[in-house]
């Protein structure tokens, strides 16, 4: 069974991987045996990270990426494919968010989220799949959140993209599935990263949805590894155009009818 899972020979994408998520995605299918391409804005910012990759035996360039700029992107793929003979995996993760009241948010807020989290995210894929099309082979697995799901107050522009994300996805499995490449949603629920650790350090928002989380915790990084490596793997093969929740359970509802 251990092969079904084994991604030996893989070379893998992986936006947005300066911090949080990205990383924790990153090290999970490094372990499993891929070589890594990791972006960020700044790319000298991930070195360190890098050399973390490189300590496990793999190989690993990191490359300079803005999703809201088409010519960023292209070129992150041209280095991609000028170092790595294929791109067998794209985690399409790079994301941002921006918390108000809807009354709130300004014309160029909306357009920083939905730009960033939807628009780079079908432009990243797009471009990365022109190569995997070649092969006849690939997976992508975008970011989505509990939030492709379900609303939340103070999160209008965040819940749209995400929701977008899983819209986007079916599409692109349904256009990309005869040609071999699978396309899914992992969507997180509740985890702590630098782009939330305001929330988590405020206990009584925490209580609160720590009681809202069937499991009774927020997610913890080793809980997204086994999800992201069967998405990326040979095992996931006939799965696609799927959203898989990561998150305890909250995307239930978590409604009490009874005390």
């Amino acid at each position: 069974m251990s092969e079904l899972f084994d991604l030996t020979n893989n070379v893998a994408i992986v936006t947005g991987a300066s911090r949080g998520l990205g990383q924790y995605f990153a090290l999970a299918l490094a372990k499993a045996g891929a070589d890594l391409v990791l972006t960020s804005r700044n790319s000298t910012d991930i070195e360190p990270f890098a050399q973390e990759i490189k300590s496990l035996g793999r190989k690993v360039i990191t490359v300079d990426l803005d999703v809201e700029n088409l010519q960023s992107i292209e070129n992150m793929v041209s280095q991609a494919v000028s170092v790595f003979p294929k791109i067998d995996i794209l985690i399409n993760n790079a994301g941002c968010n921006i918390r108000k009241p809807a009354v709130e948010v300004s014309w160029s807020d909306w357009n920083s989220v939905v730009n960033t989290n939807l628009r780079g995210s079908f432009f990243v894929a797009q471009k990365v799949a022109e190569h995997m099309l070649k092969k006849q082979y690939g997976r992508i697995i975008n970011i989505g959140s509990v939030t492709s799901v379900s609303g939340f107050a103070g999160l209008a522009p965040y819940c749209a993209s995400r929701g977008g994300i899983k819209q986007l996805t079916m599409s692109l499995a349904d256009e990309w599935g005869k040609s071999g490449i699978t396309v899914n949603c992992l969507a997180p629920g509740w985890f702590e990263t630098a782009q939330n650790k305001v929330l988590y350090e405020n206990k009584q928002w925490l209580d609160y949805i720590c009681d809202r989380i069937p499991i009774g915790r927020p997610g913890r990084p080793h809980d997204l590894d086994g999800a992201v490596v069967f998405l990326a793997s040979k095992s996931s093969e006939y799965i696609t155009g799927q959203t898989l929740l990561i998150d305890g359970g909250v995307s239930t509802g978590a409604t009490k009818a009874t005390v």
